[in-house]
């Protein structure tokens, strides 16, 4: 990749963190779509993708947990499911002629997450989540966390709010933490064998970190950015589109 491209990633890097972080998530189905218009190849792409998520989880989780936007609740029961089964996604090695229409897919059910979703619904109050409801969820999240790269928060979250588990504000805490958790056991499923990073993860780490500080500390202020949303899925339809065609 020339010093260019990689400058062009770089800065979309830093503005999918920032708005990821705005609305609570992390933002690997960002980092995937930014990838997959330069071409890079799926061996590449899963790990650079959980990376950058763990950093960006990390930094979101910490600033939703401190403005108390979390249910400890609810994150018990998905994590301890989502935990090993992101593991075993990260484990599993998928052929590239499989990955790309399966993280296609991905993206354009994250985009119609956003656009669906974009206005929201606020309420305070939560009914009680059933804990094996909650632990089946985490598990089938937490292995599409580890085979694709996606944290698996961009699906918990509507799940949470459609089903009233958790209100909207604990909901992006939940998030964060559930991206973080997963993006690591994801990671430390893959590095039981060779896995490749670009000689330009530091740039793109950096990047990450000042997007999803600046985005988290926006969001964590803030309850909805439905002109976000919206963006976020317009951009999301692209790259889906593309990674499906171009299998």
């Amino acid at each position: 990749m020339s010093a260019d491209a990689a400058l062009i990633l770089g800065a979309l890097i830093l503005l999918a963190a920032f708005l990821y972080a705005s609305v609570g998530h992390a933002g690997a189905s960002g980092y995937l779509a930014a990838m997959a218009l330069f071409s890079l190849p799926p061996a590449v792409m899963k790990p650079t993708a959980l990376v950058l998520n763990i950093l960006v989880a990390g930094i979101a989780s910490w600033k939703y947990l401190r403005a108390g936007r979390f249910s400890r609740a609810v994150f018990l029961p998905l994590a301890l499911t989502s935990i090993p089964c992101a593991y075993l996604g990260g484990y599993v090695e998928i052929s590239p002629v499989l990955y790309k229409p399966l993280v296609g897919v991905a993206l354009l059910f994250a985009a119609l997450r956003f656009l669906l979703t974009a206005e929201g619904a606020d309420y305070d109050t939560a009914k009680a989540a059933p804990a094996p409801t909650l632990a089946g969820a985490g598990a089938g999240l937490g292995f599409l966390a580890g085979l694709t790269g996606v944290g698996g928060g961009i699906y918990l979250s509507p799940l949470l709010i459609l089903m009233r588990w958790a209100t909207v504000k604990a909901t992006s805490g939940i998030a964060a933490l559930f991206i973080l958790v997963n993006s690591a056991a994801g990671l430390a499923g893959q590095m039981t064998r060779t896995i490749t990073l670009p000689s330009w993860i530091p740039l793109w780490a950096a990047a990450a970190v000042i997007g999803g500080y600046l985005g988290a500390e926006y969001g964590s202020r803030r309850l909805q950015a439905p002109a976000i949303q919206r963006l976020l899925g317009l951009v999301l339809v692209i790259a889906g589109l593309k990674m499906i065609i171009g299998a």
